[in-house]
């Protein structure tokens, strides 16, 4: 998504980093049958940058790029090409329209394509656009009624999925995502998911900081009312989920400070490119009270400089 066109960025920049923490379990989620394709302990994260029409072309930042290496006996992404290794291209959109984002993500394919010689799989997480859920979408071009091209991508409609089919399911990330989905009509069966989750990602063993980024973004996304929020909090207080306020307690104690500053971090890489040691260091020695100053500044801000980064 260009720079400039990027409405929701902490929305998008909390679905990237819960991505980059739990990129297998979005595969066995959303495409387990491509799933057993990839070797998920080798992931390179590539720049993110790239440009329409170097060197003077529009600069637009990509959200998600994995260079993986493909298992023995995966299937070759084309014919003749025997390099085991392979992009996938995960691209958030937050908009209610799909209508320019899949030319985007057309030229982005082209852009990647070009500058690299690997193979890429191209894949749309839609926040809003339901699109028949998990399905491939296309972008297609015609020449009066000639058709030119058909790009396809694969494509996550998560409006368009169940929430009771993956708040239920066995897959974390699956759990944390399904706030985003079609929620269940009747508000009590609303609700028991919504706890049920929570008490799923509290028990789930993760560590710190991933039962973190699994609970806030069921959180964020939770579309509770003032009374479902209330009828959560009394269930949290009921014989079968006793366990659930302390361990969720002591996991943002501990994993919030964490959580905030890789988040702190992955959007000042976004918006002003790979950040050096020193100011990892600076970001990493702030308070709780500087890093939420810091993350309201820095859309407003050119470069590192004014944000008391710079040198």
């Amino acid at each position: 998504m260009a720079e400039s066109d990027r409405p929701d960025q902490d929305h998008d920049q909390r679905l990237k980093v819960l991505l980059k923490e739990f990129f297998e379990a979005f595969f066995r989620c959303f495409f387990a049958d491509m799933a057993d394709w990839f070797e998920f302990g080798k992931i390179e994260w590539l720049d993110k940058e790239v440009f329409t029409a170097p060197p003077q072309g529009e600069r637009r930042v990509l959200d998600l790029i994995a260079q993986l290496k493909l298992r023995p006996g995966a299937p070759r992404p084309r014919a003749g090409v025997d390099d085991l290794v392979a992009l996938v291209h995960v691209e958030i959109e937050s908009r209610d329209s799909v209508a320019a984002f899949r030319p985007r993500m057309f030229d982005y394919y082209v852009q990647l394509r070009r500058d690299t010689g690997l193979p890429v799989l191209p894949i749309a997480l839609l926040l809003r656009v339901g699109l028949g859920g998990n399905t491939w979408d296309s972008y297609d071009e015609y020449f009066g009624d000639r058709h030119v091209i058909c790009f396809r991508y694969a494509s996550v409609g998560l409006p368009g999925l169940k929430a009771e089919e993956f708040a239920t399911g066995e897959n974390l990330l699956g759990v944390a995502l399904s706030a985003l989905m079609e929620q269940p009509v009747a508000s009590e069966r609303k609700v028991e998911l919504y706890a049920g989750a929570l008490k799923r990602i509290a028990g789930s063993g993760e560590n710190d900081l991933r039962r973190y980024l699994l609970a806030e973004c069921l959180e964020a996304y939770g579309q509770l009312d003032e009374s479902e929020g209330d009828r959560v909090r009394a269930l949290l207080q009921g014989e079968g989920y006793r366990e659930v306020e302390p361990l969720m307690k002591t996991t943002y104690e501990r994993g919030i400070e964490q959580g905030k500053r890789e988040l702190t971090l992955e959007l000042l890489e976004d918006r002003f490119g790979p950040l050096s040691p020193a100011v990892r260091q600076r970001v990493e020695a702030m308070s709780r009270e500087e890093l939420a100053r810091l993350r309201h500044d820095f859309l407003r801000a050119d470069d590192l400089g004014q944000l008391g980064l710079g040198g």
